[in-house]
């Protein structure tokens, strides 16, 4: 079956799968294979000269007007919609319906209760953090971080002034989609104690889920109690 996927967490799962796309996105990370661009200017004639079957598109991901082009040139679209820990089980299974493969469900454990309160920002100048909902939000809540903006909507524009004024416990700066890394430790440990984490982990859903739950429980356990242990906020 020849499949473009225009999402890195389903070009990941496809290929676990052993479908793996004649085609996706540069952000997938996945140089052997042909890019059409990136997912949100996913190049559409590109995609139409190599004639797939399937393109695989998600609406928190990708763009309207492109699933719309896609189907006027009478391309099949499967379209997932994951903004929510519970939803990657019944995506799952539906996409693996739709190409052939097997998928087996993860089994969650019962949630951590709150433990932190923490800012999560995915880009800088702008700044713009993590809301709710959307995945990331719902992986980390079921982990007991609540969020210090989630009523704001799922990536809403912020002030940093303003996050300090919330006093989170921690900051969870992610290696992606913004490359958080010690460069940017003194604007955010302005705020809070800072951590950083995998963003793989906290934003590509699919295969790779149930580890990624796994993970970042330890990654957060560890991160703290280290912490609390050397000064940082008393965690709620």
């Amino acid at each position: 079956m020849r499949i473009v996927s225009l999402v890195p967490s389903v070009t990941e799962t496809l290929t676990a799968w052993d479908r793996t796309p004649i085609a996706c996105t540069r952000f997938c990370e996945r140089p052997d294979l042909r890019h059409i661009g990136g997912t949100k200017d996913p190049d559409i004639d590109l995609i139409a000269g190599l004639s797939p079957d399937l393109v695989v598109m998600d609406a928190e991901e990708n763009r309207r007007e492109d699933h719309d082009s896609l189907l006027d040139r009478g391309i099949a679209v499967h379209v997932l919609h994951v903004r929510s820990l519970l939803d990657v089980n019944p995506s799952m299974t539906e996409l693996a319906e739709r190409v052939d493969a097997r998928w087996e469900p993860f089994q969650l454990s019962k949630d951590v209760p709150r433990r932190a309160r923490a800012f999560v920002p995915i880009w800088r100048n702008p700044w713009i953090a993590l809301g709710a909902p959307t995945y990331g939000d719902s992986l980390l809540s079921h982990l007991g971080v609540e969020n210090v903006i989630a009523g704001e909507g799922p990536y809403p524009r912020v002030a940093l002034d303003d996050i300090a004024s919330r006093a989170p416990d921690v900051v969870l700066a992610p290696s992606e989609p913004y490359p958080f890394s010690k460069r940017q430790l003194p604007e955010l440990s302005a705020i809070a104690p800072t951590v950083f984490v995998d963003g793989k982990n906290l934003f590509w859903w699919g295969v790779r889920s149930a580890d990624a739950v796994a993970q970042l429980n330890c990654e957060l356990e560890v991160a703290l109690l280290n912490l609390d242990s050397s000064g940082g906020r008393p965690f709620s």
